[in-house]
Parts: C-alpha cells; sequence; structure tokens
C-alpha cells in the first residue's frame, strides 16, 4: 500500500488544528490555575512604577 502524499491544504489544515489545541490547552490551564497575586495588586504595582518614572522624567 503506497501512502498519499499530503497537500499543501492537508498540511495547513494540521497546523491550524494543532495551533488551536494549543490555545485551547492554554486557556484551560490559566483558567484552572489558582492566581498567586491577585491582579489589583499587579496593576497597583504598574501604576505605581509608572508614575516613579513619570516623576523621574518631570523631576530630572
Amino acid at each position: 500500500m503506497t501512502k498519499r502524499e499530503r497537500s499543501f491544504e492537508d498540511v495547513l489544515w494540521g497546523r491550524v488544528q494543532r495551533k488551536r489545541a494549543r490555545i485551547r490547552s492554554e486557556i484551560h490551564r490559566n483558567r484552572t490555575r489558582s492566581h498567586k497575586i491577585p491582579t489589583w495588586v499587579l496593576a497597583a504595582v504598574l501604576g505605581a512604577v509608572l508614575l516613579g518614572w513619570l516623576w523621574l522624567v518631570v523631576a530630572g
């Protein structure tokens, strides 16, 4: 029995399916994992860093 050669569309469709599977598994991991630091704490730290940088630029 000879193996059928895959067409260009078959190769691209396989890549799309693998990419979708990777994205789905990553979303599932992110939804089931408990976060160590709340989002609001990260946002507050980012805001403080940006304000400090802005202060250095304006005052310097």
